[in-house]
Formats: C-alpha cells, sequence, structure tokens
C-alpha cells in the first residue's frame, strides 16, 4: 500500500532531469567545449612521458658530446659526434622498451633473435636518416637539437 502524500526526498522526474544537467561536471563540460584552453607557447604542459634508462657510460658520452656544443658551438666535428651519440640513444631505446620485454616474457630464442633482427634493421634505417640530417646542421640548429636531448636526460 501506497501513501497518498509523496515523501519529501523524492521529486518528480521532470525536476530531476534538470537536477542531473546542471551537475558541475557538467557545467565543466560546457565550459571547456565552448572554449579550449589555451597554453603559451613557453609554458610547459604537463604530459604523459616515457623514458627510459641507459648505461653511465653513455650517458657520459651524451653530455660530453652535448656540453661540447654548447660551449663551442662553431667547432668541427659536432654533427659527426652528435649523430653517434643520437645512434647509440636510438639503440638502447630500442633495446630497452622492446627487448628487454620480450627476454623478460621469456617468448623463446628464435623469438627473441626474430624481433632483434627486425628491430636491428628498424635502427639501422632511422640512424641512417638522421645522421643525414645531423651531418649537415648548422651549429645553431645543432644547439637546439643538444638542448632538446639535454632535457630528456
Amino acid at each position: 500500500m501506497t501513501s497518498p502524500t509523496k515523501p519529501a526526498n523524492k521529486s518528480s522526474p521532470k525536476a530531476a532531469r534538470k537536477t542531473a544537467a546542471t551537475t558541475p561536471i557538467q557545467a565543466v563540460a560546457k565550459k571547456v567545449a565552448a572554449k579550449p584552453p589555451t597554453v603559451a607557447k613557453t609554458e610547459k604542459v604537463a604530459e604523459p612521458s616515457l623514458r627510459f634508462y641507459h648505461s653511465k657510460t653513455l650517458r657520459t658520452r651524451t653530455h660530453s658530446v652535448l656540453t661540447a656544443i654548447e660551449t663551442t658551438p662553431e667547432a668541427p666535428g659536432h654533427g659527426e659526434a652528435l649523430a653517434d651519440v643520437v645512434n647509440d640513444l636510438i639503440d638502447a631505446g630500442m633495446d630497452y622498451y622492446f627487448l628487454r620485454p620480450l627476454k623478460q616474457a621469456e617468448v623463446g630464442f628464435v623469438a627473441e633473435q626474430s624481433a632483434r633482427l627486425g628491430l636491428s634493421g628498424a635502427v639501422r634505417l632511422i640512424s641512417s636518416v638522421s645522421r643525414k640530417f645531423i651531418v649537415r646542421m648548422e651549429p645553431q640548429q645543432l644547439q637546439v637539437v643538444a638542448t632538446h636531448i639535454r632535457a630528456l636526460t
């Protein structure tokens, strides 16, 4: 049996729709959809990041090449040195992101070797393309690349 009077905490379906449409989340969503946020180019935005660990030797060599580019930008040979470091970083990154997980997953020797062979070809291709660009860069361009790499380390 139902009571002829409605309880105070219940409201009509029409009123429920009105309050549901004006929840804080929906109000924020409407504002965001109406006006996307603008970010100044100099302001850094927190973005997801994936970085990898590499050897201390490679880190030391990377920093010495970056320091040389930063301190004596006009000196010859910086393009070759930076291209070598980039090649080694690409190789270390591919190993860290792709080969280590396969080894940890114990996919087997044949699968690991197949993956290693495929990644070796990819590394050679990427390295040769990046080398062509890096060795032709002007000192100011090398400094920009060095600054970017320094920010990653």
